[in-house]
Protein backbone atom coordinates (compact mmCIF):
# COMPACT_ATOMS: atom_id res chain seq x y z
CA UNK A 1 0.00 0.00 0.00
CA UNK A 2 1.51 3.65 -0.94
CA UNK A 3 0.66 6.21 1.98
CA UNK A 4 -1.54 9.23 0.59
CA UNK A 5 0.00 11.90 -0.29
CA UNK A 6 -0.56 15.24 2.23
CA UNK A 7 0.76 17.52 -0.39
CA UNK A 8 -2.48 16.87 -1.99
CA UNK A 9 -4.51 18.23 1.21
CA UNK A 10 -4.79 21.56 0.71
CA UNK A 11 -6.12 24.60 2.70
CA UNK A 12 -9.15 24.46 -0.01
CA UNK A 13 -9.74 21.12 0.02
CA UNK A 14 -9.08 20.82 3.75
CA UNK A 15 -12.73 20.79 5.73
CA UNK A 16 -12.89 24.30 7.74
CA UNK A 17 -13.11 24.65 11.55
CA UNK A 18 -16.22 26.78 12.80
CA UNK A 19 -14.87 30.43 13.30
CA UNK A 20 -14.92 31.18 17.43
CA UNK A 21 -17.07 34.56 18.59
CA UNK A 22 -15.30 34.11 21.61
CA UNK A 23 -13.39 31.97 23.45
CA UNK A 24 -14.05 30.42 27.10
CA UNK A 25 -10.88 30.48 28.31
CA UNK A 26 -10.46 33.59 27.97
CA UNK A 27 -11.20 35.70 31.36
CA UNK A 28 -12.64 38.13 29.26
CA UNK A 29 -14.92 38.49 26.28
CA UNK A 30 -13.19 40.79 23.16
CA UNK A 31 -15.91 43.43 22.98
CA UNK A 32 -15.36 43.88 27.01
CA UNK A 33 -11.72 43.73 26.34
CA UNK A 34 -11.84 46.55 23.38
CA UNK A 35 -14.09 48.69 25.85
CA UNK A 36 -11.95 48.63 28.81
CA UNK A 37 -8.45 49.47 26.71
CA UNK A 38 -9.65 52.07 24.69
CA UNK A 39 -11.01 53.62 28.17
CA UNK A 40 -9.97 57.10 29.24
CA UNK A 41 -7.94 57.59 32.01
CA UNK A 42 -10.46 59.29 33.76
CA UNK A 43 -12.78 56.03 33.69
CA UNK A 44 -10.37 54.56 35.99
CA UNK A 45 -10.64 54.53 39.64
CA UNK A 46 -7.89 56.61 41.62
CA UNK A 47 -5.14 54.36 43.45
CA UNK A 48 -1.55 54.66 44.18
CA UNK A 49 -0.87 51.95 41.57
CA UNK A 50 -2.75 53.56 38.84
CA UNK A 51 -0.82 56.61 39.83
CA UNK A 52 2.53 54.95 39.00
CA UNK A 53 0.99 53.98 35.66
CA UNK A 54 0.63 58.08 34.48
CA UNK A 55 -3.43 57.43 35.31
CA UNK A 56 -3.58 54.58 32.51
CA UNK A 57 -4.63 50.82 33.17
CA UNK A 58 -1.59 48.20 33.15
CA UNK A 59 -2.83 46.14 30.19
CA UNK A 60 -1.02 42.55 30.98
CA UNK A 61 -1.78 39.54 28.46
CA UNK A 62 -1.31 36.21 30.56
CA UNK A 63 -0.33 33.49 28.11
CA UNK A 64 1.36 30.04 29.85
CA UNK A 65 2.11 26.42 28.11
CA UNK A 66 1.48 24.26 31.00
CA UNK A 67 3.68 22.09 33.47
CA UNK A 68 4.32 18.64 32.36
CA UNK A 69 3.00 16.02 35.23
CA UNK A 70 1.78 19.17 37.22
CA UNK A 71 -0.72 22.26 36.07
CA UNK A 72 -2.62 22.48 32.38
CA UNK A 73 -2.45 25.78 30.95
CA UNK A 74 -5.14 27.13 32.58
CA UNK A 75 -4.28 25.88 35.79
CA UNK A 76 -1.11 28.00 35.27
CA UNK A 77 -2.87 31.26 33.84
CA UNK A 78 -4.75 31.50 37.07
CA UNK A 79 -1.83 31.05 39.02
CA UNK A 80 -0.34 33.60 37.31
CA UNK A 81 -3.18 36.13 37.74
CA UNK A 82 -3.32 35.62 41.81
CA UNK A 83 0.72 36.14 41.93
CA UNK A 84 -0.42 39.49 40.24
CA UNK A 85 -3.14 40.57 42.01
CA UNK A 86 -1.51 40.46 45.57
CA UNK A 87 0.47 43.16 44.00
CA UNK A 88 -1.61 45.30 41.46
CA UNK A 89 -5.32 46.98 42.67
CA UNK A 90 -7.71 45.40 40.40
CA UNK A 91 -9.11 48.50 39.60
CA UNK A 92 -6.35 49.53 37.31
CA UNK A 93 -5.26 46.59 35.48
CA UNK A 94 -6.37 44.96 32.63
CA UNK A 95 -5.65 41.09 32.72
CA UNK A 96 -6.66 38.89 30.06
CA UNK A 97 -5.55 34.98 29.90
CA UNK A 98 -4.43 32.97 26.94
CA UNK A 99 -3.77 29.25 28.28
CA UNK A 100 -1.38 27.74 25.32
CA UNK A 101 -2.44 24.76 24.33
CA UNK A 102 0.49 23.28 22.33
CA UNK A 103 -1.47 20.22 21.13
CA UNK A 104 0.12 18.18 24.80
CA UNK A 105 -2.30 17.31 27.61
CA UNK A 106 -5.77 19.32 27.62
CA UNK A 107 -5.82 20.10 24.18
CA UNK A 108 -8.74 18.03 23.01
CA UNK A 109 -10.67 19.22 26.20
CA UNK A 110 -9.93 22.92 25.58
CA UNK A 111 -10.36 22.64 21.58
CA UNK A 112 -13.72 20.97 22.48
CA UNK A 113 -14.29 23.75 24.46
CA UNK A 114 -13.92 26.54 22.33
CA UNK A 115 -15.82 24.99 19.44
CA UNK A 116 -19.09 23.82 21.80
CA UNK A 117 -18.36 20.38 21.34
CA UNK A 118 -18.44 17.23 23.11
CA UNK A 119 -16.24 14.60 25.12
CA UNK A 120 -16.49 10.59 24.59
CA UNK A 121 -14.99 8.65 27.73
CA UNK A 122 -13.11 5.84 26.39
CA UNK A 123 -11.27 3.03 27.45
CA UNK A 124 -7.98 1.90 25.88
CA UNK A 125 -4.33 0.79 26.47
CA UNK A 126 -2.26 2.74 27.73
CA UNK A 127 1.33 3.53 27.35
CA UNK A 128 2.57 0.23 29.71
CA UNK A 129 0.00 -1.83 28.29
CA UNK A 130 -2.64 -1.00 31.10
CA UNK A 131 -6.29 -0.36 30.58
CA UNK A 132 -6.95 3.26 31.40
CA UNK A 133 -9.37 5.77 31.05
CA UNK A 134 -8.77 8.32 28.09
CA UNK A 135 -10.86 10.67 25.44
CA UNK A 136 -11.48 12.19 22.32
CA UNK A 137 -13.74 14.89 20.92
CA UNK A 138 -16.24 15.05 18.28
CA UNK A 139 -16.83 19.08 17.09
CA UNK A 140 -18.35 20.70 14.35
CA UNK A 141 -21.99 20.89 13.45
CA UNK A 142 -22.03 18.00 12.17
CA UNK A 143 -19.54 16.33 15.12
CA UNK A 144 -17.57 14.76 12.03
CA UNK A 145 -14.11 15.89 13.23
CA UNK A 146 -12.73 14.43 16.17
CA UNK A 147 -9.81 15.46 18.16
CA UNK A 148 -7.85 13.91 20.82
CA UNK A 149 -4.49 14.49 22.32
CA UNK A 150 -1.94 11.79 22.06
CA UNK A 151 -1.10 12.42 25.58
CA UNK A 152 -4.21 11.01 26.66
CA UNK A 153 -3.72 7.75 25.70
CA UNK A 154 0.38 7.20 26.01
CA UNK A 155 1.14 10.16 27.85
CA UNK A 156 4.36 10.71 30.20
CA UNK A 157 1.85 11.27 33.06
CA UNK A 158 0.27 7.71 32.38
CA UNK A 159 3.65 6.39 32.82
CA UNK A 160 4.55 5.45 36.67
CA UNK A 161 7.44 6.22 37.70
CA UNK A 162 8.94 3.18 38.39
CA UNK A 163 7.88 1.86 34.95
CA UNK A 164 10.18 4.35 32.90
CA UNK A 165 11.12 2.63 29.93
CA UNK A 166 10.47 4.50 26.28
CA UNK A 167 12.02 1.17 24.66
CA UNK A 168 8.82 -0.87 26.06
CA UNK A 169 6.03 1.98 26.07
CA UNK A 170 3.40 1.88 23.15
CA UNK A 171 1.31 4.01 21.46
CA UNK A 172 -1.61 1.40 20.71
CA UNK A 173 -4.06 3.35 23.12
CA UNK A 174 -3.91 6.22 20.31
CA UNK A 175 -4.28 4.38 17.51
CA UNK A 176 -7.69 2.61 19.60
CA UNK A 177 -8.91 6.46 19.61
CA UNK A 178 -8.66 6.68 16.16
CA UNK A 179 -10.67 3.71 15.24
CA UNK A 180 -13.16 4.81 17.55
CA UNK A 181 -13.38 8.14 15.58
CA UNK A 182 -13.50 6.19 12.08
CA UNK A 183 -16.13 3.89 13.60
CA UNK A 184 -18.31 7.18 14.41
CA UNK A 185 -17.98 7.74 11.10
CA UNK A 186 -15.39 11.16 11.48
CA UNK A 187 -14.36 12.33 8.12
CA UNK A 188 -11.28 14.50 9.71
CA UNK A 189 -8.98 13.74 12.73
CA UNK A 190 -7.42 16.33 14.27
CA UNK A 191 -4.37 14.80 16.74
CA UNK A 192 -2.52 16.43 19.32
CA UNK A 193 1.16 15.34 19.53
CA UNK A 194 3.12 16.73 23.06
CA UNK A 195 3.60 15.78 26.10
CA UNK A 196 4.51 11.75 25.06
CA UNK A 197 5.98 9.01 27.19
CA UNK A 198 6.45 6.88 24.11
CA UNK A 199 9.37 6.23 21.61
CA UNK A 200 7.89 3.58 18.99
CA UNK A 201 7.56 5.59 16.00
CA UNK A 202 3.86 5.31 16.47
CA UNK A 203 4.27 1.52 15.67
CA UNK A 204 1.65 0.41 18.52
CA UNK A 205 -0.84 3.29 16.91
CA UNK A 206 -0.81 1.55 13.44
CA UNK A 207 -0.88 -2.06 14.85
CA UNK A 208 -4.10 -0.70 16.60
CA UNK A 209 -5.43 0.38 12.80
CA UNK A 210 -4.85 -2.88 11.79
CA UNK A 211 -1.06 -2.82 10.10
CA UNK A 212 0.77 -5.65 10.62
CA UNK A 213 4.27 -5.53 11.60
CA UNK A 214 6.12 -8.96 10.38
CA UNK A 215 9.78 -9.94 11.34
CA UNK A 216 12.25 -11.82 8.58
CA UNK A 217 10.42 -14.91 9.26
CA UNK A 218 7.23 -13.47 8.16
CA UNK A 219 5.77 -13.75 11.69
CA UNK A 220 3.83 -11.04 13.56
CA UNK A 221 5.52 -8.47 15.82
CA UNK A 222 3.96 -8.31 19.51
CA UNK A 223 1.23 -6.01 19.64
CA UNK A 224 2.08 -2.92 21.68
CA UNK A 225 5.51 -3.97 22.31
CA UNK A 226 7.06 -0.67 22.14
CA UNK A 227 9.76 0.36 19.81
CA UNK A 228 12.39 -2.34 21.03
CA UNK A 229 10.52 -4.60 19.29
CA UNK A 230 11.55 -2.46 15.57
CA UNK A 231 14.97 -4.27 15.25
CA UNK A 232 13.55 -6.76 14.18
CA UNK A 233 11.63 -5.25 11.63
CA UNK A 234 11.22 -6.08 8.21
CA UNK A 235 7.89 -5.70 6.46
CA UNK A 236 4.81 -3.20 6.86
CA UNK A 237 1.48 -5.38 6.08
CA UNK A 238 -1.42 -2.94 4.99
CA UNK A 239 -3.99 -5.76 4.01
CA UNK A 240 -5.60 -5.40 7.30
CA UNK A 241 -6.03 -1.71 7.67
CA UNK A 242 -9.02 -0.01 8.87
CA UNK A 243 -10.92 0.52 5.56
CA UNK A 244 -11.41 3.84 5.95
CA UNK A 245 -7.88 4.29 5.47
CA UNK A 246 -7.53 2.75 2.68
CA UNK A 247 -6.30 4.23 -0.50
CA UNK A 248 -9.30 3.25 -2.88
CA UNK A 249 -11.61 4.65 -0.48
CA UNK A 250 -13.77 7.30 -1.99
CA UNK A 251 -14.10 9.90 0.53
CA UNK A 252 -10.64 9.70 2.13
CA UNK A 253 -10.62 10.43 5.60
CA UNK A 254 -8.05 14.06 6.91
CA UNK A 255 -6.11 13.39 9.64
CA UNK A 256 -4.04 16.23 10.77
CA UNK A 257 -1.37 16.67 13.52
CA UNK A 258 -0.29 19.64 15.73
CA UNK A 259 3.14 18.99 16.65
CA UNK A 260 6.81 20.21 16.82
CA UNK A 261 7.86 20.46 13.39
CA UNK A 262 11.22 20.39 13.90
CA UNK A 263 11.31 17.53 15.42
CA UNK A 264 13.05 14.31 13.64
CA UNK A 265 13.11 10.45 13.73
CA UNK A 266 16.26 9.65 13.00
CA UNK A 267 20.19 10.73 13.46
CA UNK A 268 22.19 13.11 16.38
CA UNK A 269 19.17 15.07 17.16
CA UNK A 270 16.38 12.18 16.38
CA UNK A 271 13.60 11.81 19.32
CA UNK A 272 15.87 8.77 21.13
CA UNK A 273 18.82 10.82 21.44
CA UNK A 274 17.11 14.51 21.95
CA UNK A 275 14.06 12.93 24.54
CA UNK A 276 14.98 9.67 25.40
CA UNK A 277 16.94 10.23 28.83
CA UNK A 278 13.93 12.54 29.63
CA UNK A 279 11.26 9.51 28.99
CA UNK A 280 13.17 7.71 31.57
CA UNK A 281 15.76 6.02 28.72
CA UNK A 282 19.68 4.89 30.01
CA UNK A 283 22.34 5.25 27.13
CA UNK A 284 21.98 1.81 26.56
CA UNK A 285 18.13 1.93 25.94
CA UNK A 286 18.77 5.42 24.23
CA UNK A 287 21.50 3.34 21.52
CA UNK A 288 18.80 0.39 21.60
CA UNK A 289 15.73 3.13 20.61
CA UNK A 290 18.01 5.16 17.92
CA UNK A 291 19.04 1.97 16.00
CA UNK A 292 15.44 0.75 16.14
CA UNK A 293 13.57 3.86 15.00
CA UNK A 294 16.69 3.92 11.93
CA UNK A 295 15.40 0.14 11.35
CA UNK A 296 11.49 1.47 10.63
CA UNK A 297 12.25 4.51 8.27
CA UNK A 298 14.32 1.93 6.87
CA UNK A 299 11.54 -0.34 5.87
CA UNK A 300 9.01 1.95 5.58
CA UNK A 301 11.34 3.59 2.88
CA UNK A 302 11.97 0.59 0.99
CA UNK A 303 8.34 -0.76 1.09
CA UNK A 304 6.55 2.76 1.13
CA UNK A 305 9.21 5.12 -1.42
CA UNK A 306 8.72 7.70 1.64
CA UNK A 307 11.62 8.73 3.55
CA UNK A 308 10.58 9.47 7.08
CA UNK A 309 13.44 9.53 9.12
CA UNK A 310 14.29 13.29 8.57
CA UNK A 311 10.61 14.28 7.38
CA UNK A 312 9.44 17.75 9.36
CA UNK A 313 7.86 16.68 12.36
CA UNK A 314 8.55 12.95 12.09
CA UNK A 315 10.31 12.55 15.53
CA UNK A 316 6.96 14.07 17.27
CA UNK A 317 5.62 12.19 20.24
CA UNK A 318 8.19 9.37 20.25
CA UNK A 319 7.92 9.53 16.60
CA UNK A 320 4.40 9.11 16.51
CA UNK A 321 4.67 11.92 13.10
CA UNK A 322 6.52 8.96 11.46
CA UNK A 323 3.77 7.14 11.94
CA UNK A 324 1.35 9.22 10.98
CA UNK A 325 3.06 10.53 8.14
CA UNK A 326 2.53 7.20 7.13
CA UNK A 327 -1.09 7.20 6.96
CA UNK A 328 -1.00 10.40 5.11
CA UNK A 329 -1.40 12.36 7.82
CA UNK A 330 -0.61 16.26 7.50
CA UNK A 331 1.92 17.59 10.33
CA UNK A 332 1.20 21.15 10.92
CA UNK A 333 3.73 23.55 12.90
CA UNK A 334 2.03 24.15 16.70
CA UNK A 335 1.60 27.87 16.09
CA UNK A 336 0.19 27.48 12.76
CA UNK A 337 -2.42 25.26 13.71
CA UNK A 338 -3.38 26.94 17.26
CA UNK A 339 -3.70 29.87 15.80
CA UNK A 340 -6.45 28.56 13.28
CA UNK A 341 -8.47 26.32 16.25
CA UNK A 342 -8.00 29.78 19.01
CA UNK A 343 -7.57 32.23 17.01
CA UNK A 344 -3.97 33.43 18.42
CA UNK A 345 -3.58 36.42 16.45
CA UNK A 346 -6.76 38.05 16.92
CA UNK A 347 -5.47 38.42 20.72
CA UNK A 348 -2.39 40.83 19.77
CA UNK A 349 -4.31 43.03 17.75
CA UNK A 350 -4.81 44.19 21.00
CA UNK A 351 -2.31 46.58 22.43
CA UNK A 352 -0.74 44.78 25.65
CA UNK A 353 1.86 46.82 27.82
CA UNK A 354 3.25 43.17 28.98
CA UNK A 355 3.23 39.72 28.09
CA UNK A 356 3.74 36.91 30.91
CA UNK A 357 4.71 33.38 29.84
CA UNK A 358 5.49 30.29 31.58
CA UNK A 359 7.01 26.62 30.67
CA UNK A 360 8.51 24.20 32.83
CA UNK A 361 12.03 24.13 31.71
CA UNK A 362 13.88 27.42 29.65
CA UNK A 363 16.44 26.19 27.88
CA UNK A 364 17.90 25.26 23.98
CA UNK A 365 14.84 23.87 23.02
CA UNK A 366 12.54 26.60 23.90
CA UNK A 367 13.20 28.24 20.58
CA UNK A 368 12.94 25.14 18.86
CA UNK A 369 8.92 25.28 18.19
CA UNK A 370 8.19 25.41 21.85
CA UNK A 371 4.76 28.00 22.16
CA UNK A 372 6.45 30.71 24.69
CA UNK A 373 8.79 31.66 22.15
CA UNK A 374 6.35 31.83 19.61
CA UNK A 375 4.24 34.34 22.11
CA UNK A 376 7.20 36.36 22.50
CA UNK A 377 7.77 36.71 18.48
CA UNK A 378 4.34 37.91 18.27
CA UNK A 379 4.59 40.26 21.24
CA UNK A 380 7.90 41.19 19.91
CA UNK A 381 6.40 42.60 16.67
CA UNK A 382 3.52 44.42 18.64
CA UNK A 383 5.85 46.14 21.15
CA UNK A 384 4.99 44.43 23.93
CA UNK A 385 7.29 43.28 26.88
CA UNK A 386 7.62 39.75 27.74
CA UNK A 387 8.73 38.01 30.64
CA UNK A 388 8.99 34.33 31.07
CA UNK A 389 8.68 32.04 34.48
CA UNK A 390 9.76 28.45 34.20
CA UNK A 391 10.52 25.73 36.31
CA UNK A 392 13.89 25.79 35.72
CA UNK A 393 16.43 27.38 33.77
CA UNK A 394 18.92 25.20 31.61
CA UNK A 395 21.67 25.40 29.38
CA UNK A 396 20.49 27.47 26.04
CA UNK A 397 18.33 29.77 27.78
CA UNK A 398 20.00 32.57 27.08
CA UNK A 399 18.43 32.52 23.11
CA UNK A 400 15.13 32.76 24.01
CA UNK A 401 16.24 36.58 23.94
CA UNK A 402 16.30 37.16 20.50
CA UNK A 403 12.88 35.35 20.41
CA UNK A 404 11.00 38.80 22.24
CA UNK A 405 11.94 37.53 25.91
CA UNK A 406 12.92 40.33 27.64
CA UNK A 407 13.29 38.96 31.22
CA UNK A 408 13.21 35.00 32.59
CA UNK A 409 13.63 33.65 35.98
CA UNK A 410 12.94 30.61 37.76
CA UNK A 411 10.03 30.02 40.32
CA UNK A 412 12.27 27.56 42.66
CA UNK A 413 13.00 29.19 45.48
CA UNK A 414 16.06 26.85 46.26
CA UNK A 415 17.31 22.96 45.95
CA UNK A 416 14.42 21.23 45.36
CA UNK A 417 13.77 17.12 44.62
CA UNK A 418 11.21 17.00 41.34
CA UNK A 419 8.44 15.46 43.41
CA UNK A 420 8.16 18.84 45.68
CA UNK A 421 8.69 20.76 42.87
CA UNK A 422 5.75 19.01 41.19
CA UNK A 423 4.14 19.55 44.54
CA UNK A 424 4.13 22.64 44.88
CA UNK A 425 3.59 24.17 41.30
CA UNK A 426 0.86 26.76 42.21
CA UNK A 427 2.51 28.60 45.19
CA UNK A 428 5.78 28.48 43.40
CA UNK A 429 3.92 29.73 40.82
CA UNK A 430 1.85 32.78 42.76
CA UNK A 431 5.02 33.79 44.37
CA UNK A 432 7.18 33.98 40.66
CA UNK A 433 4.12 36.12 39.40
CA UNK A 434 4.09 38.20 42.53
CA UNK A 435 7.88 38.90 42.89
CA UNK A 436 7.60 39.55 38.73
CA UNK A 437 5.05 41.94 38.91
CA UNK A 438 6.89 43.73 41.60
CA UNK A 439 9.93 44.33 39.84
CA UNK A 440 7.67 45.52 36.96
CA UNK A 441 6.72 48.30 39.44
CA UNK A 442 9.98 49.06 40.57
CA UNK A 443 10.42 49.95 36.54
CA UNK A 444 7.74 51.63 36.31
CA UNK A 445 7.90 54.22 39.06
CA UNK A 446 11.58 55.21 38.37
CA UNK A 447 10.58 55.27 34.90
CA UNK A 448 8.01 57.94 36.00
CA UNK A 449 10.30 59.77 38.37
CA UNK A 450 12.15 60.86 35.41
CA UNK A 451 9.42 62.28 33.18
Amino acid sequence: MKARDPSTITPSTRPKLPDLATLPTFSLLPEKVDGIITATASSALPTPTLDIFGGHPLRILIAPSGFKESLGPEDVADAIEAGIRKVVDRNCTIIRKLPLHDGGEGFCRALVAAHGGEIKEEIVTGPVGWPIESHLGLIGEDRKTAVLDMAAAAGLRLVPKDLRDPTVTTTYGVGELMKKALDEGCTKIVIGCGDSGTSDGGAGMLQALGVRLLDEHGQELPKADGGRSLSRLQKLCWCGVHPRLREDVEAKVQIEAVCNIKNVLCGPKGVARIYGPQKGATPEQVDLLAAALDKFAQVAEKEMEKDVSHAPGSGASGGLGAGLLLLGAKLRPRSEAINEYFEFDRVFEQQWDFVITAEGSLDSQSTQGKMTTEVARRAKRHGAQVVALAGTIGEGADGCYSAGIKAFTSILRGPSSLEDAIAETEKLLKDGAEKVMRMILVGLALGRRNV
